[in-house]
């Protein structure tokens, strides 16, 4: 993992950007310097241009999710993604062919060859995302504990989207907690030190959460530490791999004492004049679409075509959203307020259209505009459902210390693995993590992340 910015970013996934930049850079001035053209430009401006061209192509392939791992869907939806990524990618690189000052591109031969050679590499892209990273660079592992926490960090080290990682072995003394992993890779005699220096570790996860006795060899986590390598414990784990903050592994210390929780006014200043700009420009080029939108809606059955709800906003304040309205007018007849089942009836026919390109989000961009809402943020919940879950999940009000917004880290991230029961905390983990690590750099990660998910139309309900 490398940290930019206070985030976490794969490895694997910096290496492959870097290696796309660098080869629509070369696409670029291989056919500036090889083909027959009607003007010259100079080596700066072709650099500034080629080096536009091949920003832009990387960050509309990273929207499209080439960047994520096949194996992490099925074929069908990796073939779709790289549909998607063609049909909107060769349209926006024969634009910047057009607009940018290249100079000698007028001939139709070496726009041709820049678009032949753009979509080679956007194939390939998906081609190379079908296995595992290079083992030539995966770091070397070892795990102190056997136990359950043990398993989880394993099963998740071996997640496709990790790229490839190469767990040595389970550190783990006799008498510890039960043992759940292969008992060929337990490692139970010999010093911490001695193991390290024989299997070539570079890191080190420390998956026990007992801290006294033989459970965990402090001093020669030290003696390790001081070694050079770099050592984990839970929390900073699932912080680093999994972009969330763990409840189970989470203390009040922890939270007091580390790093991030914090805003300065220059941060403040900076997402708000950021939410005004982007919030505007996307209101007015979403407005033909809210129109045709809000016909529909009365179309279909004469009934009101926004609808305000109340939430739960910046320190636990309560302000009006405004959305599209995608249920009957008597969705909640009976006073109490329900969730959203995907199979919902309430859900009327033009609302769940709107729904799964998520549309009925659009008219937030208002709420955006006045200050209630942020683009990037935790989802907003109702009082009654905050209230309710702030008894039941401990640290739940910390997600009020920043606004809410439209998309999340929540909602780019999650996945369904749990039941309904747990889904909240879960999604609170990646909204702790986005409280504590927020930049505007994640801010724009989030963005482009949208992207993918409603192309792809994941977590609609």
């Amino acid at each position: 993992m490398l940290r930019i910015f206070s985030h976490y970013f794969p490895l694997h996934v910096v290496r492959r950007l870097c290696l796309d930049l660098f080869l629509f850079m070369v696409i670029v001035v291989a056919s500036a310097f090889f083909l027959p053209r009607s003007g010259e430009m100079e080596g700066e401006g072709l650099f500034l241009s080629a080096l536009g061209y091949a920003m832009t192509m990387v960050v509309v392939s990273f929207a499209f999710g080439l960047y994520r791992p096949v194996d992490e869907d099925s074929p069908r939806i990796a073939f779709a993604r790289l549909v998607l990524a063609v049909l909107f990618c060769l349209p926006v690189a024969y634009g910047l062919i057009l607009f940018l000052p290249w100079g000698g591109f007028s001939s139709l031969a070496m726009q041709a060859q820049v678009l032949a050679f753009s979509l080679a590499v956007l194939i390939l892209r998906v081609s190379i995302n079908r296995s595992q990273a290079s083992s030539l660079f995966a770091p070397r592992i070892l795990v102190i504990g056997a136990g359950e926490d043990a398993l989880e960090v394993q099963r998740i080290l071996l997640r496709p989207e990790q790229g490839r990682v190469e767990v040595q072995g389970f550190f783990s003394s006799e008498g510890d907690e039960e043992k759940l992993v292969d008992a060929g890779k337990i490692i139970s005699a010999g010093s911490l030190v001695n193991v390290v220096r024989q299997l070539k570790i570079d890191e080190i996860i420390v998956a026990v959460r007992e801290r006294r006795g033989s459970a965990l060899p402090v001093r020669e986590l030290l003696d390790c530490k001081l070694l050079g390598l770099k050592i984990f414990d839970l929390s900073s784990f699932h912080e680093r791999v999994r972009r969330q903050v763990r409840l189970d592994s989470l203390r009040m210390s922890w939270l007091i004492y580390g790093d991030g929780f914090r805003q300065s006014l220059r941060q403040v200043f900076v997402k708000r004049m950021f939410d005004l700009a982007v919030g505007a420009v996307l209101l007015i080029l979403s407005l033909p679409l809210q129109i045709v939108a809000a016909l529909l809606i009365v179309s279909e059955d004469r009934g009101p075509v926004f609808y305000r709800q109340e939430r739960v906003g910046l320190g636990g304040q309560v302000f009006r959203v405004l959305k599209f309205r995608s249920m009957r007018p008597d969705a909640e007849k009976k006073g109490e307020p329900l969730l959203t089942a995907s199979d919902d009836g309430r859900i009327t026919r033009i609302g769940r259209i709107i729904r799964w390109l998520r549309i009925d989000e659009l008219p937030q961009l208002l709420n955006v505009l006045v200050g209630d809402m942020s683009l990037v943020g935790p989802r907003p919940e109702r009082p009654y459902f905050v209230d309710r879950l702030a008894r039941e999940i401990p640290f739940y009000g910390i997600r009020h210390c920043v606004k809410p917004g439209i998309t999340g880290w929540a909602q780019v991230r999650y996945r369904q693995e749990v039941s309904p029961a747990d889904e909240a905390t879960q999604k609170l983990q990646y909204d702790l993590y986005y409280v504590k690590n927020h930049t505007l750099v994640l801010d724009m990660l989030v963005l482009l992340e949208t992207v993918h998910v409603v192309l792809m139309g994941k977590g609609a309900r």
